[in-house]
């Protein structure tokens, strides 16, 4: 899944962009203060996508 349309997911469930870091940017649930990082890749693998998601406390990602 292209990390655009994750980074885009997130932010519809309460998530917000929190730090750089040297090869993740790291998210936050506002509503949980749970946090993730995540990759710079153009491409996240779904099963990735999803653990992210999971670790949020956000729902699954839509099905690639």
């Amino acid at each position: 899944m292209k990390r655009q349309a994750l980074e885009k997911h997130l932010r519809r469930h309460g998530c917000l962009f929190n730090k750089h870091g040297k090869k993740h940017d790291h998210w936050i649930n506002t509503i949980t203060l749970a946090q993730a990082p995540i990759p710079r890749h153009d491409e996240i693998k779904f099963g990735t996508a999803r653990n992210i998601c999971r670790d949020l406390g956000v729902p699954d990602p839509p099905n690639r």
